[in-house]
């Protein structure tokens, strides 16, 4: 009988662990690219899956673009699609006021398709009385992961009782045939335990150390600046150039942070806030910004006197104003080098594809982590625009390989991008 039983419990342990290894592998359908959480953390900024925003509405977009592969290069960089003379993208480009899209070189192309099916699958929210429903019908979530882990839970736990079931049955057999029973090897004693905590540790830290280690960066740091200054009120809504601004942007290493001089060009006149209803200030907490105070701010670091219009001077007759402690939001490590105008004007690189969608941001933010490893692959990925840029005139054999037809592009990768000294030094 107690053979029986053994034999028994054996059988069940086996098909416990045969159950417990198909639910594992079920998981990696939980790995894989979630669509919605890619497209509110990469385009929803811009796109609407059902209505048109700063970009087209998206849904069915894979009925309107010539081709999967086209998709592919349109997100990881427009600017090089356009520059092609590809006439779809230039249709676009031009229908959309010139808006440059932000390029996203970090996407691969298995995410893409999520996004591509997140949006064509994409339904409008329907009322809550829809969505109640009808008597007969159960309410199905979709999602069954919290069933999945119970169930995992619950077979593991089954696999240790029927373990030790199996070990006093093993004892009770060898005492009534008058065989010595093995000694119990301590748990963390035990070789197979060890092993299996000793894999999960490497494999642990190797993923950490890949991708979770992000000692030194500030992807999403959002500080509080001393004037709630809205990127999408100026760049967005009233269409400023960066490069008004940001001068420096195209001339030097550092875009420059305007002055408050620069500011005063429009806010001489411009002296309160007229868009609250359209658009009204919010702060990442959720509090309404008045928008006219915070140009009576500006007007006191700059000393303007909006009464008299004129500035405040003092008995000397300087001007009483004082400089705007801005919070620099994107910091590189000193021993890394990055020039602007090398990327703005040679390499013609929008600002949107390091600094996200600018043009939609209240509350600016750093959109990319700026690790040494997503430069890489920009400059692996990005292809030089070679047409009319007179900074890649000397390249005069790659020029000669497009022309000869032995060459379809030039990357950035091809002309020293990923050599040390080009950020070192």
């Amino acid at each position: 009988m107690l053979s029986y039983l053994q034999h028994m419990v054996k059988d069940l342990k086996g098909y416990a662990l045969i159950v417990v290894f198909v639910l594992l592998n079920s998981f990696q359908t939980f790995a894989a690219p979630d669509g919605k959480a890619l497209f509110q953390a990469n385009c929803a900024s811009c796109h609407n899956p059902i209505k048109d925003a700063t970009g087209p509405a998206l849904k069915g977009v894979t009925g309107r673009v010539p081709n999967k592969e086209w998709i592919y290069k349109w997100i990881k960089n427009s600017a090089s699609v356009i520059a092609s003379g590809d006439k779809y993208a230039n249709d676009l480009y031009n229908k959309w006021n010139k808006t440059a899209m932000t390029a996203f070189p970090g996407l691969s192309n298995e995410e893409i398709d999520a996004i591509v099916k997140y949006v064509d699958d994409y339904q409008a929210p329907v009322t809550a009385a829809a969505q109640t429903p009808a008597a007969g019908e159960s309410k199905d979530s979709g999602d069954n992961t919290l069933l999945y882990a119970i169930l995992s839970i619950v077979l593991l736990i089954a696999i240790f009782v029927l373990t030790q079931v199996n070990k006093v049955l093993s004892r009770s057999s060898n005492a009534k045939t008058g065989l010595p029973s093995p000694k119990d090897v301590p748990f963390l004693r035990n070789k197979v335990v060890l092993a299996i905590i000793a894999i999960i540790a490497v494999v642990g830290i190797g993923v950490w150390m890949t991708n979770g280690s992000d000692l030194g960066r500030q992807k999403n740091y959002m500080p509080e600046q001393p004037i709630f200054y809205s990127h999408k009120v100026h760049a967005g809504i009233n269409q400023i150039n960066c490069l008004y601004c940001h001068s420096g942007a195209e001339k030097s290493r550092h875009a420059m942070i305007p002055s408050t001089n620069v500011c005063m060009n429009c806010h001489k006149q411009i002296n309160e806030y007229t868009g609250a209803e359209t658009h009204p200030l919010v702060n990442l907490e959720g509090k309404k910004v008045d928008g006219t105070a915070e140009i009576k701010k500006l007007y006191d670091y700059a000393g303007w006197d909006p009464v008299k219009k004129d500035y405040k001077r003092n008995a000397a007759g300087e001007i009483q104003a004082k400089p705007v402690e801005w919070v620099k939001i994107h910091n590189l490590p000193d021993h890394v080098y990055f020039n602007h105008s090398l990327h703005v004007v040679s390499g013609k690189v929008a600002c949107q594809r390091c600094h996200g969608g600018i043009q939609e941001m209240d509350e600016v933010y750093q959109f990319a982590d700026l690790s040494m490893g997503w430069c890489i692959n920009c400059h692996r990925e990005t292809k030089v625009q070679f047409a009319d840029n007179n900074y890649y005139s000397i390249f005069q054999k790659y020029h000669n390989e497009i022309k000869e037809g032995k060459r379809e592009d030039v990357k950035v990768s091809d002309i020293g991008g990923l050599e040390c000294q080009k950020c070192h030094y």
